[in-house]
């Protein structure tokens, strides 16, 4: 163990002496309180050390010495549920010891060595062992399992880094504590229930698969305009109250990955305070039970330290490495890597580095890839599939998507959710761009959702088109009013707005719309294009548009125009009849309208797009 001195103290950068045997990354205590600390350069006897703690009252010829291994986050049994800070430090737990404000020096048990887990071995590794049979130990191999919540089953592992040999001696059913040896090997190795990994250092799989399985999130907008697959990565640029955070919330809540991390990554406090207090009051909808039962939680809110903000997302993403591992699809709400740039910024700074644009560090865009590199859906060490899927917020001042982190953040990310403040404005929510936003996933998902409803493709293609048809129509109304319009464009403002309001928005606060499987996403997209079909041929054939707007079908009297509207919230998941009564009635009353108008002569066909 390295020891030196402080030379300089430069706000969370100081430089010590004295640590010529210390690595770089490193973790180093500092002062009598043990601040932690990381190396992050080496000149000589030189160690410039950022530390991840207030280091109020630190004096220059404090002691700081090295203990030798990387920052690492600890990886076992007990991890759900609880809320850390950015280097994984219990806050609940030291709330209770200190109290309400974080002391320097503070220490905390990642995991609770006191609380026991009920252990239950692997069948096959037990009776080979009964047997006497020689049982090779591999990185990644499963021991046995723990009950960790009612929705998540922990599986205890090898470590990637095992040295191998033959597993000597395994760990009966029964309780234990996290500190607890699982398993023996005949090379003298002990397997712990938790093990430690450096959090800079992705963890190791077998092979990286192809994201062509989509991450249903409910959400209309995003599943069929722009989808994401397990193991994508996606962004939400907006300016300030656009609703980053709130679709954030609606995706951790409704999306069908096993495991969520939220980061709470520079956030106000009382925003994270919201996070904090929600999340567990929300009910998961698989089970029944509180989301929390499958959450971590990650706060390092804007008044803590900035350092150990930029370090909070590697300890995230190696937390959803490790569950990935044991099998399952894990989403990561990173909110926002604006913040963690403006961090890595200010610790720049102190460094004394080079600037590069809007004063941001050179290696910015390294940092950002580095981080969402690791997303992926793989085959791992164990052969079992799992993924990690990161959706990052993104804050550009302003709401300017020019800036440094939006446009370096497209370059490695291959969905892109763009926030429009107009739409925000006018309480449409989600607030996603239909413009401005895109999906490279589209055309990798297009088999499953194929399998879901062939027509998937082709109504999704025609909305977009006809969504964009609308935008430079409405440049055109602005200056010369709707009226000036023929009826076959102004059909289009209309089917617009039908999209906008019965498809595009959607209500978190309503039972039936908060959430919208996929079948009934194609459905409802269906019904909508196939009245503007329909509408097309009876304008063609001389109807009127405003005969078309007021067509109403079967014993409503209400038109289909608005019904089509309010679909989304009368039709629940599971009710596909009512989408097949629905149809009847509108091409019963659409046929009766061309009837009126078609003449003998008429021959005038369309696709039709049946749902």
């Amino acid at each position: 163990m390295a020891e030196g001195r402080v030379k300089r103290i430069s706000g969370p950068i100081i430089r010590a002496v004295g640590l010529k045997g210390a690595g770089l990354f490193d973790v180093v205590e500092v002062g009598e309180k043990r601040i932690i600390g990381e190396v992050v350069r080496l000149e000589g006897d030189e160690a410039m050390i950022q530390v991840y703690e207030d280091e109020t009252g630190l004096e220059v010829g404090a002691f700081a010495s090295s203990t030798g291994r990387p920052l690492s986050a600890r990886l076992g049994p007990g991890l759900i549920g609880t809320i850390y800070d950015g280097i994984q430090r219990p806050l609940e737990s030291l709330y209770r010891q200190k109290g309400v404000f974080m002391i320097p020096g503070a220490r905390g048990e990642p995991l609770d060595s006191a609380k026991s887990w009920p252990f239950v071995p692997d069948p096959g590794l037990a009776e080979k062992l009964t047997k006497g049979e020689a049982v090779p130990v591999r990185p990644g191999m499963i021991l046995g399992t723990i009950r960790e919540t009612e929705s998540i089953i922990c599986r205890i592992m090898a470590p990637p880094n095992t040295l191998g040999g033959n597993l000597k001696e395994l760990a009966e059913a029964g309780d234990y504590s996290c500190n607890a040896v699982a398993a023996r090997t005949d090379r003298g190795e002990e397997i712990p229930f938790a093990q430690w990994w450096p959090v800079r250092i992705p963890r190791p799989q077998a092979e990286r698969l192809s994201p062509d399985q989509p991450l249903v999130t409910g959400q209309r907008v995003i599943d069929v305009f722009f989808p994401l697959s397990r193991g994508g990565t996606a962004a939400i640029p907006g300016g300030f109250g656009t609703g980053k955070t709130m679709t954030q919330h609606a995706v951790a809540k409704w999306c069908d990955a096993d495991v969520i991390i939220y980061i709470g990554c520079g956030e106000r406090g009382n925003e994270m305070t919201d996070v904090l207090t929600e999340f567990p009051r929300l009910t998961d909808p698989r089970s029944g039970r509180s989301l929390m039962e499958r959450t971590i939680l990650i706060a390092n809110t804007s008044n803590m330290p900035v350092a150990a903000r930029e370090v909070s997302i590697y300890t995230g993403v190696t937390l959803a490495e490790f569950y990935r591992d044991m099998g399952y699809h894990v989403a990561i709400m990173a909110d926002s890597t604006s913040r963690w740039a403006e961090a890595l910024r200010e610790l720049s700074g102190r460094m004394e580095e080079m600037p590069a644009e809007e004063g941001f560090p050179a290696y910015l865009p390294t940092r950002l890839a580095e981080f969402y590199e690791r997303a992926g859906r793989v085959r791992t060490l164990n052969g079992m599939e799992g993924s990690v899927s990161i959706i990052g917020a993104v804050s550009p001042p302003g709401g300017d998507f020019s800036e440094p982190v939006t446009q370096h953040t497209k370059r490695f990310i291959r969905c892109f959710w763009a926030l429009d403040r107009d739409l925000a404005n006018a309480r449409h929510y989600p607030a996603i761009s239909w413009i401005d936003s895109y999906s490279e996933y589209a055309g990798e998902v297009r088999p499953w959702w194929e399998k879901v409803d062939p027509l998937w493709v082709r109504v999704r293609q025609a909305a977009m088109d006809l969504l964009k048809k609308e935008q430079r129509l409405s440049e055109i109304v602005r200056l010369i009013g709707p009226d000036a319009l023929p009826d076959d464009q102004r059909l289009i403002l209309v089917t617009a707005e039908i999209l906008k309001d019965g498809f595009l928005q959607q209500n978190s606060f309503d039972e039936v719309d908060t959430y919208c499987v996929p079948a009934k996403q194609v459905r409802l997209l269906a019904l909508i294009m196939r009245f503007h079909e329909r509408a097309e041929v009876c304008i063609k054939l001389g109807a009127p548009l405003m005969k078309i707007t007021g067509l109403s079908g079967g014993d409503s009297s209400s038109p289909i125009r608005e019904r089509l509207s309010r679909l989304k919230s009368e039709i629940r998941n599971e009710d596909t009849d009512g989408f097949r009564e629905f149809e009847l009635e509108m091409e019963n009353a659409m046929e009766d309208l061309e009837r009126s108008y078609r003449g003998d002569g008429d021959d005038i066909s369309f696709s039709g797009a049946h749902v």
